[in-house]
């Protein structure tokens, strides 16, 4: 992931803050080419939301989003609590799932 200006981690690199805003920061152990494609289909579930003509559609969608923030370690079970190999088997689960809802193009 590009480094952004108005980023800043905090010392233990668990956090991210952005605007005062404190986010839980991407798992820093993910393989970097699973870690861009959940980066692709974040990016592709959250322009989903915005084009959604119906509800179901845009839930549909916020499902995607939610399956590429856990893979990345943004939301779900801590990736600091969880060993390696557990975090690694969570982002290529979601990153299957992800792939059947929603194949790469």
């Amino acid at each position: 992931m590009a480094a952004r200006d108005d980023v800043e981690r905090t010392d233990d690199g668990r956090w991210i803050i952005v605007d005062g805003r404190r986010w839980r920061a991407e798992d820093p152990s993910l393989d970097g080419e699973v870690a861009d494609r959940l980066r692709s289909h974040l990016g592709r579930a959250r322009s989903a939301v915005g084009r959604a003509g119906s509800d179901a559609e845009r839930r549909a969608a916020r499902d995607r989003v939610q399956l590429a923030k856990e893979g990345l370690g943004e939301r779900g079970d801590a990736w600091w609590e969880l060993d390696v190999d557990a975090r690694a088997a969570r982002a290529a689960e979601r990153l299957a799932r992800l792939d059947e809802l929603a194949p790469p193009r």
